[in-house]
């Protein structure tokens, strides 16, 4: 099987062979294939743990448990001073 790459992909892979890190155009195009695939599980995964705080937070709505985000800062301001003012005494 033959794979004919666009001209612009073929001066990335043999500037890659060039370099010396690559001896040849297929590891050029396995390890861009494993990078892909790396990518592909990482995005997976964070896709996974996004889907998981976002049910989180609705089931903390849900439970009346969210507030805005005035009131959210409000409440740091307030902790921050408490601690502050509790480290100084």
């Amino acid at each position: 099987m033959e794979i004919v790459l666009p001209p612009e992909l073929e001066v990335i892979v043999q500037r890659r062979i060039d370099s010396g890190k690559y001896n040849s155009a297929l590891e050029v195009i396995f390890a861009g294939v494993q990078l892909l695939e790396q990518q592909e599980d990482i995005y997976q995964g964070r896709l996974l743990e996004l889907q998981q705080e976002a049910r989180i937070g609705w089931e903390a709505s849900l439970q009346g448990k969210v507030v805005d985000g005035s009131t959210a800062m409000a409440q740091i301001r307030d902790k921050i001073r408490s601690l502050h003012g509790a480290s100084e005494e």
